[in-house]
């Protein structure tokens, strides 16, 4: 059965699966499009693959539209498989968190997301998809899933278009994705009004070791404000006293700019972390520099369920309303994936008993997906294959099956007991 329309307020656990849905169409020199529907084969298999997410006990799903290919052009628009995609929710009585915003802009808006006109382009493709599906009960939206992560790696890695870089990039391409998530926001409460559950969502950040050594302490300092800093952008919180309105007015923002978000904000009715604990927590050394991201990467520290449990603890306390872990898991073995779901829903389970309102948890993704190192990268798909899924991806003969794990069955059993 679909869940209510104001499921997060039902006192419940509810079960969620992700299909990785990241969406960069742009090619160039050395750099393959990389659309993780293709990749996976979801295009063709979506049919079956969202009997999947069902079969494994879910309720929600997060799911992503591939803005590009829905709006090939200007002005033109080609609903034909998105619409079948969302009827087939129905069916199954699936209620998807759709992802407007997972990486990709389509091909004809130049500038990417630092096209002027971008904010208004996202706001109203977003209103129109809302609008399509609201016959159907869904009104469970992520405007941009990631937006820090977004902005880091078109802003300032230059690793994505618009292929930025440095603080002024960075600067750059938070305002745009942050002015595109506000207009999005209110365009699709003016047409879903109450119907309406937004999950804002963005990837839980730890840095920890030696973020006092005088090479670090800036640096690290910032990039720990940092993680909030698109959401809290966006719900209004960043005020001459906040302490990234400093760094923001020293690299391209007015006075206005800031007075902008601060007089029209918005809020989620969920806030959902991203928790990988391989990934999740990057450890400074004194002496040591990396920039950090996948350009240059820091070390790594698994942390276990206490980093996940104080990124919920603290996105509540923060934001005062209920959370969501909305993305968790571990690439390894199918034991060492049963061991971090059981442990990471006890974790949440515990959460819940303390007094926070952890309303949901989801593993990401239902079956496996394909690595971004693809994109700048001349090898054969399945050398980025990260096993990561409740379901195996394997090569058989010409077909890119789906091939159940345990994985799935554990999951099945804690879904039950979610409800």
């Amino acid at each position: 059965m679909t869940a209510p329309p104001q499921w997060h307020r039902d006192g419940s656990l509810h079960f969620a699966v992700g299909v990785e849905d990241t969406f960069v169409p742009q090619a160039g020199p050395g750099q393959r499009p990389i659309d993780e529907y293709e990749l996976t084969e979801h295009y063709a298999k979506w049919h079956a693959d969202l009997g999947l997410a069902s079969d494994a006990g879910a309720e929600l799903v997060r799911w992503g539209v591939p803005w590009y290919r829905i709006q090939p052009e200007p002005g033109r628009w080609d609903w034909g498989w998105l619409d079948r995609v969302m009827d087939r929710f129905a069916e199954l009585g699936l209620r998807p968190v759709v992802d407007l915003m997972h990486y990709g802009t389509p091909l004809w808006l130049e500038g990417q997301f630092a096209n002027p006109d971008y904010p208004e382009r996202v706001a109203a493709y977003s209103a129109r998809v809302a609008e399509r599906y609201a016959h159907l009960g869904f009104g469970d939206y992520t405007p941009v899933n990631e937006p820090m992560i977004h902005a880091q790696f078109s802003g300032e890695y230059a690793y994505w278009p618009p292929y930025l870089s440095g603080p002024e990039g960075l600067s750059a391409i938070v305002k745009q994705l942050g002015r595109g998530f506000v207009l999005a926001q209110r365009a699709m409460r003016d047409v879903l009004g109450d119907k309406a559950v937004f999950v804002h969502v963005d990837a839980g950040m730890r840095y920890v070791g030696d973020v006092e050594a005088p090479e670090h302490r800036e640096h690290a300092a910032r990039l720990k404000e940092q993680v909030h800093l698109v959401e809290d952008l966006v719900t209004g919180r960043v005020g001459g006293s906040h302490p990234l309105a400093p760094f923001l007015t020293a690299h391209g923002w007015s006075d206005e700019d800031l007075a902008w978000f601060a007089a029209g904000p918005v809020h989620p009715d969920v806030v959902g972390v991203n928790y990988y604990p391989l990934h999740s927590t990057e450890v400074f050394e004194a002496g040591v520099f990396h920039s950090g991201g996948f350009p240059d990467p820091r070390p790594a520290r698994d942390d276990g369920t206490a980093g996940l449990v104080e990124l919920l603890r603290g996105a509540a306390e923060r934001y005062g309303a209920p959370v969501m872990l909305t993305e968790t898991c571990v690439t390894d073995s199918v034991k060492a994936r049963i061991d971090w779901l059981d442990e990471s829903v006890a974790a949440v389970r515990d959460l819940r008993e303390s007094g926070v309102d952890v309303v949901g948890y989801t593993w990401w993704p239902l079956f496996d997906m394909y690595e971004w190192t693809y994109r700048h990268s001349e090898r054969e798909r399945e050398a980025h294959r990260l096993t990561m899924g409740l379901w195996e991806l394997q090569e058989r003969g010409g077909d890119l099956a789906r091939v159940e794990t345990a994985v799935a069955d554990r999951f099945r059993h804690h879904a039950a007991g979610g409800r």
